[in-house]
């Protein structure tokens, strides 16, 4: 029992509680009354909603559930569901140009496609709705078409590379192409024991700027599976390009590994000197060239690569690749293509011609731009 002489003092406590109750009763009603109504739903939790305190004004939400996987006994597996926003479209700009995204791809990197074109769209394509091209050696699936239309806000159109661009043309000696990757999959080179990873430097080093879905087009922006956009880009990098008289662009340069490409060097400037005609004098040979005139291994990461289609078509650039095709150094090594483009870019262009896109927050693992 309450002591005798606590007992007025819990009375005035307990008429103190309720008043309080009773007085705030209609404020939080209110409250309650004028809430979003999506606030009780869980796929709601935690998307951004209108701030009068914070100069971003987000729009309203509208909630896409993306199913990751199956669910199965592993944690990475289980099915998990996220909220996508989807910002409201905006008009379609004034002025754009005949562009398109360029994505070599296979039906099983849907997941992680899915994840960077979500980002692409949210950061830059909503705004603008330039066109999409997909491009696999085999067939894609009626899911994975479904899936990626739905995410993406410009046309999109599916592309089978032909037979002849992902083979061995009959100028390569298949038995020494073997043992090349044996060997270099002995020495531990990374994909060096890979063939496929071989067609794809090729491909893209010297076709898919060929392929007839690519046509109509004067620009594209290589986009690969699993890349991440980190910043909006609050202008039209292709009408950049086209209205400042650019070439090429890229967001981050590194060394190749020297030991896949033992021979592409000297392959490069025996093309020169044959091709003397072709070389324009202004151009950036100075920046893949060492002090001693060997290659330093500079070069674009080509998985970012916003470009001239016209330049890449071109009977100087074509010829090139044409020329260390038949070196057979994609086969024989393993000539990357970002090295490939990097020394036609160097050999062809002038610095004025190209352009680092540093203002673009870009991921490919493990390096940010």
């Amino acid at each position: 029992m309450l002591n005798v002489k606590w007992r007025p003092i819990a009375i005035i406590a307990a008429l103190l509680v309720l008043g309080h109750f009773l007085l705030l009763s209609p404020y939080l009603d209110s409250r309650r009354l004028s809430a979003d109504p999506s606030a009780d739903d869980p796929l709601n939790h935690g998307s951004p909603v209108n701030d009068p305190l914070i100069d971003i004004k987000h729009p309203p939400p509208v909630t896409v559930t993306v199913t990751r996987g199956e669910a199965a006994a592993y944690t990475e597996t289980q099915v998990v569901k996220e909220t996508v926003v989807i910002h409201e479209d905006l008009s379609e700009p004034q002025e754009k140009t005949s562009a398109a995204f360029v994505i070599l791809t296979r039906n099983k990197d849907l997941k992680d496609l899915r994840e960077t074109l979500i980002q692409l769209e949210d950061r830059f394509n909503r705004r603008y709705h330039y066109p999409y091209v997909f491009l696999n050696n085999e067939p894609f699936s009626d899911e994975f078409k479904a899936k990626i239309s739905n995410i993406v806000s410009g046309e999109c159109e599916f592309g089978l590379i032909p037979t002849e661009h992902w083979s061995y043309p009959d100028y390569i000696n298949q038995t020494r192409a073997a043992e090349a990757r044996k060997d270099m999959a002995d020495r531990k080179i990374i994909y060096g024991g890979n063939e496929s990873y071989r067609h794809m430097c090729r491909y893209e080093s010297g076709f898919f700027f060929r392929h007839p879905l690519m046509d109509k087009y004067k620009w594209y922006w290589r986009v690969e599976p699993g890349v991440k956009f980190a910043c909006d880009i609050d202008y039209d990098p292709f009408l950049f390009m086209e209205k400042n008289d650019k070439k090429y662009g890229f967001t981050i340069s590194i060394k190749e590994v020297v030991e896949t490409i033992p021979t592409l060097w000297n392959t490069t400037l025996s093309y020169m000197k044959e091709n003397e005609a072709k070389i324009p004098k202004n151009n950036l040979m100075q920046f893949v060239a060492d002090k001693d005139g060997g290659y330093n291994l500079c070069h674009f990461w080509s998985n970012f690569e916003i470009g001239s289609l016209d330049f890449l078509r071109s009977d100087q650039y074509v010829s090139y690749f044409e020329y260390l095709d038949r070196a057979g150094g994609f086969f024989y090594e393993r000539w990357g293509d970002a090295p490939v483009h990097s020394l036609g870019v160097a050999m062809f262009l002038n610095k004025n011609e190209v352009h680092w896109f540093e203002d673009i927050g870009y991921y490919h693992g493990p390096l940010w731009n």
